[in-house]
């Protein structure tokens, strides 16, 4: 899988760019690490499995490192950089697949809240996938209404993003007309589904399930 470095907003940031080769119409997915000060990279376990995850559903996948992480340039900004950051990203994956109808926004933890407000930016975006959102630690009330159906994992064991924020923020959500937000938990799971064989494989099923079903519906 190829580095990547391309331009970002406050230099060059760092990224594994999987595209399919042969399939210039592929869909497009993103991928979006969680938090820069508390060790989150794109080497990220979770987002590395939905990487792969994406790429073997027949996705062209790009993930990166967000500012001051890696390679990339910059220091943390506490998510608006880092939300400017995933624009540049996006703009990059797209440049490089202008025939793709079909184009994803995956996220986990701190990358969930800001794939769901590149959302709110991108109209293109057909779709995302938020897997442990800190509904706890950050505002979504930007989600109004929020553009695209999706699906929301989290973890009943997850203390990091308690559950019944979640529920909570799915609630919110599901007021909304037009779209349909998909909510799944996985029991047991802590917040980075640390047991592989009885949480990451389960977690992922469960996005590329969601995910196939999308494809084939072709809905917003």
């Amino acid at each position: 899988m190829p580095e990547l470095i391309f331009p970002g907003p406050e230099g060059r940031l760092e990224g594994r760019y999987h595209p399919q080769a042969g399939k210039p119409d592929a869909p497009i997915a993103i991928i979006l690490h969680p938090h820069p000060q508390y060790g989150g990279t794109m080497n990220n376990r979770v987002v590395y499995n939905l990487h792969y995850a994406f790429y073997n559903m027949g996705f062209t996948v790009m993930r990166f490192n967000f500012r001051g992480v890696g390679r990339s340039q910059g220091e943390f900004d506490q998510g608006i950089g880092e939300l400017s950051d995933a624009a540049s990203a996006l703009d990059y994956l797209q440049a490089m697949n202008p025939n793709s109808k079909h184009c994803w926004v995956a996220g986990f933890s701190f990358g969930a809240w800001i794939g769901m407000q590149l959302l709110m930016r991108r109209p293109e975006i057909t779709g995302f996938i938020s897997v442990s959102p800190p509904a706890n630690q950050y505002d979504f009330s930007f989600l109004a209404p929020c553009p695209s159906s999706g699906l929301i994992v989290n973890g009943t064991a997850d203390r990091v993003a308690p559950p019944k924020d979640t529920h909570t923020l799915v609630s919110k959500l599901r007021e909304q007309k037009g779209i349909t937000v998909t909510h799944e938990e996985i029991e047991g799971a802590d917040h980075f589904f640390r047991d592989d064989e009885a949480h990451m494989k389960p977690m992922i099923d469960l996005v590329q399930t969601y995910v196939r079903r999308r494809l084939t519906e072709n809905t917003r």
